[in-house]
């Protein structure tokens, strides 16, 4: 199992041999490049680091964009044993062996950080074997993801982790990784180099600092007899082959082509949102990702207009968990088709957007005593609950009550379309709540 772990400060040696990506990894806080928002000076996390303050934490971003060096940054700034797993590599068996090792630790009055690498990998025995040594203190845990925490964590291990969101990194931010591997890399340094499609390289990268490296150097490599290297468009096609096939045309990476597929759908055509469905997918996107992205379209474009959309796309969301590529490409394309050719509506998305920004301003949010619970002898003397009326002892089970806060006024948050389910839904509001949804029309 020993193999399995990495400690960085005793083992992380640098050589010419060692990959650029890697020879290119920031050893201190201040050679950290990007994600300013958490790691720049006086971000948050960055000053739990600096005072060896660091607690459970998960790190969700796009590849290539400081994951995994924010956890050796953390590894070296730390006095604590550091291990790092591969959530592919390891299983129960190996987790518990580390938290054993863990309890050892702590009783030396010694911190373990334990760095779990893909951690959306791990099923929920290997997560839950985690979460009482999370819980206890054993072990502080930093978990890196491509993926979602919300969706691919427990809900008990994330809500004892702080999650810090990185970003795709910026074109000016790349640029700086270009010029500090071309000018400081012990490799690169000493070469005769001229970079002469700078845009073209950076684009390709899709936001990927080790996808930018490693271009640059299997272009170096391919060229490493000549006096002078010069990377230019075709030498990087030639270096990175079929990814560029992929990403070429205008730069156009994995979010423009999500966004693509998103607004196909939303726009009614089925045909496109299958054209970028088969580009994601020989592409090698994960499926769930996709699938994902399906089940929020269907709430925020669709909503009640077929209040079946959402049913479905939950449906294909888990067909895609059990089934898996290349089958479960036939389970997308049905989930895809069905929810372009749905009737469109954002009414549900727009009402809670718009109410939440009420509630954020300062809006009152005193429940009236009329609406509030009473399960105990002296809440009901209080007045709790006191006057509620029970639509189902009236007729049409519908009888007019006040349900926002006393003294504010009614405001009418969900306008539903007239497509679909909700032109039914319209109607019926309108009836109900007449004064409310006339003010609205007008």
């Amino acid at each position: 199992m020993s193999e399995l772990f990495e400690e960085p400060k005793q083992s992380r040696k640098i050589s010419k041999d060692t990959p650029l990506a890697d020879r290119m990894r920031p050893q201190r806080l201040e050679d950290f490049f990007g994600q300013h928002h958490i790691i720049g000076e006086g971000a948050p996390l960055r000053s739990l680091i600096e005072n060896n303050e660091i607690s459970s934490i998960i790190l969700w971003g796009p590849p290539g964009t400081g994951k995994t060096t924010i956890a050796y940054l953390i590894a070296n700034y730390s006095d604590s044993e550091f291990i790092r797993i591969s959530a592919v590599e390891v299983g129960v068996k190996e987790v518990r062996a580390i938290i054993a090792k863990a309890e050892l630790n702590l009783k030396r009055n010694s911190r373990t950080i334990l760095f779990v690498d893909e951690i959306h990998r791990f099923d929920k025995n290997q997560q839950d074997a985690l979460l009482h040594a999370v819980e206890r203190g054993i072990v502080t845990l930093i978990g890196a993801t491509t993926e979602n925490p919300s969706f691919e964590v427990n809900s008990a291990l994330l809500s004892r982790c702080a999650v810090y969101h990185l970003q795709t990194l910026e074109d000016s931010e790349l640029n700086f990784v270009i010029n500090k591997a071309l000018s400081e890399d012990i490799v690169l340094k000493d070469l005769d180099i001229e970079l002469k499609d700078r845009e073209f390289l950076i684009a390709i990268s899709g936001g990927d600092a080790r996808n930018l490296l490693n271009a640059i150097e299997l272009s170096v490599k391919l060229q490493k007899k000549k006096d002078k290297i010069i990377i230019d468009k075709s030498v990087i096609q030639k270096a990175l082959q079929q990814k560029v096939a992929k990403y070429d045309k205008k730069g156009e990476n994995h979010y423009d082509t999500i966004s693509a597929f998103i607004k196909s759908m939303r726009g009614s055509d089925p045909d496109a949102s299958l054209f970028w469905l088969a580009k994601m997918l020989d592409a090698g996107e994960d499926p769930k990702f996709i699938a994902r992205r399906m089940v929020i379209f269907a709430s925020e474009d669709i909503g009640n207009a077929d209040p079946f959309a959402l049913t479905l796309a939950v449906s294909v969301f888990e067909a895609v968990n059990i089934i898996g590529m290349p089958e479960c490409r036939i389970n997308l394309a049905q989930g895809v088709t069905y929810l372009a050719c749905c009737p469109k509506s954002n009414a549900s998305y727009s009402a809670i957007d718009e109410a939440i920004a009420d509630v954020r301003s300062g809006a009152d949010t005193t429940v009236p005593m009329h609406l509030r619970n009473a399960p105990t002898k002296l809440m009901k003397t209080e007045g709790y609950g006191l006057g509620y009326k029970y639509p189902h002892s009236y007729k049409g089970h519908f009888v007019p009550e006040l349900y926002f806060p006393s003294g504010k006024q009614e405001k009418a948050y969900y306008i539903p379309s007239d497509f679909g389910r909700e032109k039914a839904f319209k109607e019926k509001l309108a009836q109900l709540w007449k004064s409310r949804y006339n003010e609205a029309s007008e």
